[in-house]
Order: structure tokens, then C-alpha cells, then sequence
């Protein structure tokens, strides 16, 4: 039984310290038809336990995130069928607790030192990463009590799940391996352009840099508030996503070393400061953080004021009204994408980061048992093919994605797939973070962008210095755990 009265204590300190709680939902409960309930339960009974089988059917399990993907606020949301087998099979919840983003860590180290630790916490590897710096520090605990890689239900995992490792030790389930950034754009803002479609260029493998540049060239107007980019990725997808390199690399050691001295990460920002120099990008005067809408997803798309909003697929899907409504009408097949466009001198690749996706267990959980049944529950959800086409069917028939789309979409997993390029940044040391996010950041929020030669000139002996500093602290905490 959870501990009620600290726990009260807890959320008391969530709702003081970072506004949680502040905006009340309602879950709404939906249904699966008949048929499909039965299909996953008939499914469910060949690849996971029974429910007699673990000690954690029947129970809770509490969740602190910014973000709630289990849970359904709206009839017009479509079905987590991992988390509804979590529920329908084995009789469990989850128990949502909201934080801030931008407070999240503080949050759980708070809940942690007060005894109510929330069970589990999402796995990330980039901007929301997990690891190592709070790895190090005990806001996590291990997970290879609870997980085995090698069982044929994790197959295809353990290669991700080594992104989350010190020495022998691991720290997430990792469920599934996706794309994080593609390039969602409207179809008749295209059209009105002239502007091929880049899905059909996308097809005919002439989605490159350089039709990429000429169509924001062509489009953009700072006079008529037009620009092809905005948001908060365009500079980290075109960079670190598009070349399929990164700025930090991870070796066989464990340690992270420097890939700033790659040719083709230059070529990237050589591309980058063009597009920034010839005002392509959003800004407001002469701030180059600002975003149309205060940076929300898709902002000026369906105006035809923004050309390419470069966004994670999460941010495009959602009810037909909610997406209607900002990036086009998907009904009439406006909404479209494609992955990031390829370097016409590179290797011929198109590339798109992998992105891990799973859960923490969080330093003084009651279930974690719990949390491992969830990760197996949707895990089983990514492998099965009867529940692959039930999801298939909740997008076409709920969100009303085309059969375009949904082929687009498995390209981009393939992509993903095909080549694991993962994220190694976002949980460093502050010095660190703070030299990478000169580098991340340097040639596209000002101004007057700086040159790429000009970033590693000025920050090159920071960042390497504090590269170091950082794999001590690996070797440190390997050392004092072996």
C-alpha cells in the first residue's frame, strides 16, 4: 500500500514548487470494439506472463512526467494498447503525476528525499535525456533485475539499451527504437508555391540539400512574415540528424568523445549559417529565439507563413481537429511528410536519429515490478503483428491519416532502424552541456550566426576539457560499483 500520508505530503510539494496539478483533466475511458479487445488479449496470452504468474497484477504504478501517454482526455484520442493491456489483462493503473518540464529533475529528487518516490520516469536520450548525470547521481535505479534482452520479446533492444549503460549496469527499459525529427509540410501551400512535392521527390531519391535550400530561399520574406523555418529543431535535425552524425559520439568504453573535426557536420552548418544569413528562419528582430505562436508545433503552416515546421511526429498527431486546425486540413490530405533531406554529396543515405523509448525506474520505488510489466506490456504492443494493425487502424480511422502517410511513416522507422544513431547529450555535466549547447546553438540564434570554424575556435578546448571531466566521473562511478 502506498504511503498516504506522505504522499500527500508530496504533491502538496509538486503543487508548490512547480505549479503541478494546476490544470485539472478529466480522463476520459475509451473502448476497443470487441473484436480487437479480443485479439489483443488472445495475442497477449502467447507472449506475456499470465497474470497469476506476477506480482504485479492488480497494482498502481505512479508516474512523473510532463507529459501523460497513457491516458486518453478526449473521445476523439485513439487507444494506447500497450497501457490498455496493461490495465485489461492484468488489472493495473497508472497514476499520473504532472510536473514541469523544465523542474522534472528537481521534482523527483524532492519526492525522493521526502520517502514518495513515484515509481518510473521516461527514458530519453536527447534534450529530455536520463542518463548519465542522473544515473550518477541516484535519481535512478537499475533495471537488470527486471529485464532480459536476450528473451525473444526485448529482441533487437539490447544494442539501445547500452546507450543507457554504466559498465554492466543498465538503467532503462528501452521498449522500442523510432525517429525523433521529420519535415511535416501543407500540400497546397506547396502547390501555391510551384514547389515540387517532397515526398515525391523523397521518392524519387532527389530530396537533397540543395532542392531543400532553394525552396526556402524561394519562400522566405522577412517583409511579408514569411520564413521556411521555425521551432526549436530546424539547426539540431538538419546538423545532427540529416548527416547521421553527432556532435558528441559514445566508444565501446563508454566514453564520449568529440565529433566536431567531421567534414560532414561542417557541410551541415555551412548550410545552416545560409539559411540563417538569408533570414529562412523565424525571428523577431533580432531575436533568433523567438517562434511564431510562442513556438507552437506547426504555427504558420496552414497560413502558408512558415514552409517547413521540422518537428518530433508526436507534435502532428493528434485529434483531426487539433491538427486541422494548425498544420492544415488532413481530411482533405493537406498534412503531409518527409524525412530530412539527404547531402548531395554525401554517402546517397537519408538519415534520421534513432530515438530510444522507455522508462526509468525512479530511486526508492514501492513497484518497480510494476514499471517492468508496463515496458513488457508495450513491448509487446511494437513486435505483435495484431496489434501493429490495430494501431494502423486507430490512425487511419481516428486521426485520419491517408495510407501515404502511414507508408511514410514506416519509411522513416526503417530509416531509424537501419542505422541506430543515437543522442549522446542533454544530461552531462552543466559545464558540458554548456560548451555543447554553444556548438548546438552557435550558428543559428543570432543575428549575426557565427561560422562553424569561428564556434570550434572559440569553444573546441571547453568542450574537450569538460568531455574528459565527464568520462572521469564514468570511470569513478563504474569503479565504486563493480
Amino acid at each position: 500500500m502506498k504511503k498516504i500520508l506522505a504522499l500527500a505530503l508530496a504533491l502538496l510539494m509538486i503543487f508548490t514548487l512547480v505549479g503541478c496539478k494546476k490544470n485539472e483533466r478529466k480522463i476520459v475511458k475509451l473502448t476497443l470494439s470487441t473484436e480487437d479487445s479480443e485479439a489483443i488479449l488472445a495475442a497477449a496470452g502467447i507472449t506475456l506472463p499470465d497474470a497469476e504468474a506476477t506480482i504485479a497484477a492488480g497494482t498502481t504504478i505512479e508516474y512523473c512526467s510532463w507529459f501523460d501517454g497513457f491516458h486518453n482526455y478526449s473521445e476523439a484520442e485513439i487507444v494506447n494498447t500497450g497501457y490498455w493491456t496493461f490495465t485489461e489483462k492484468y488489472g493495473c493503473e497508472v497514476e499520473w503525476i504532472e510536473c514541469d518540464y523544465f523542474e522534472r529533475y528537481d521534482t523527483l529528487a524532492n519526492l525522493i528525499l521526502a520517502g514518495t518516490a513515484p515509481d518510473f520516469f521516461p527514458a530519453g536520450s536527447s534534450s529530455e535525456a536520463t542518463f548519465p548525470m542522473a544515473c550518477i547521481k541516484g535519481t535512478f535505479q537499475p533495471v537488470d533485475d527486471y529485464v532480459d534482452y536476450s528473451d525473444p520479446l526485448w529482441q533487437g533492444m539490447a544494442e539501445a539499451a547500452e546507450y543507457f549503460a554504466l559498465g554492466d549496469t543498465h538503467f532503462a527499459f528501452v521498449t522500442d527504437v523510432t525517429f525523433r525529427h521529420v519535415v511535416p509540410y501543407n500540400r497546397r501551400v506547396i502547390d501555391e508555391w510551384g514547389f515540387d512535392d517532397p515526398a515525391e521527390l523523397y521518392a524519387n531519391d532527389e530530396w537533397t540539400w540543395e532542392v531543400f535550400y532553394n525552396m526556402c530561399m524561394d519562400f522566405s520574406d522577412p517583409d511579408e512574415n514569411r520564413y521556411a523555418l521555425d521551432g526549436y529543431s530546424f539547426n539540431d535535425a538538419l546538423v545532427q540528424q540529416s548527416t547521421g552524425k553527432k556532435l558528441v559520439g559514445k566508444d565501446e568504453n563508454g566514453h564520449y568523445y568529440s565529433n566536431l573535426d567531421d567534414p560532414i557536420i561542417e557541410a551541415a552548418n555551412s548550410l545552416l549559417y545560409d539559411l540563417v544569413k538569408n533570414d529562412c528562419t523565424y525571428h523577431e528582430g533580432t531575436n533568433y529565439w523567438a517562434g511564431r505562436n510562442s513556438h507552437t508545433p506547426g504555427s504558420g503552416v496552414k497560413e502558408g507563413l512558415c514552409l517547413f515546421y521540422i518537428e518530433v511526429i508526436g507534435n502532428f498527431t493528434g485529434t483531426v481537429e487539433e491538427i486541422s486546425a494548425v498544420w492544415g486540413d488532413i481530411e482533405a490530405g493537406e498534412l503531409m511528410f518527409v524525412p530530412l533531406p539527404r547531402y548531395e554529396n554525401g554517402d546517397g543515405n537519408y538519415y534520421l536519429t534513432s530515438i530510444p523509448q522507455g522508462y526509468m525506474i525512479v530511486t526508492g520505488a514501492e513497484n518497480p515490478e510494476g514499471v517492468a510489466l508496463l515496458a513488457a506490456c508495450e513491448r509487446f504492443k511494437i513486435i505483435d503483428p495484431t496489434v501493429i494493425d490495430i494501431d494502423r487502424k486507430q490512425l487511419k480511422e481516428t486521426y485520419k491519416w491517408t495510407d501515404e502517410m502511414l507508408e511514410m511513416r514506416d519509411h522513416c522507422y526503417e530509416l531509424a532502424q537501419r542505422n541506430v544513431s543515437l543522442y549522446y547529450n542533454g544530461n552531462f555535466t552543466d559545464s558540458l552541456n554548456s560548451a555543447y549547447n554553444s556548438f548546438r546553438d552557435g550558428v543559428a540564434r543570432s543575428a549575426t550566426p557565427t561560422s562553424w570554424a569561428q564556434l570550434k575556435e572559440q569553444y573546441t578546448e571547453s568542450f574537450i576539457y569538460y568531455m574528459e571531466e565527464q568520462n572521469t566521473l564514468i570511470d569513478e562511478y563504474i569503479a565504486s560499483n563493480s
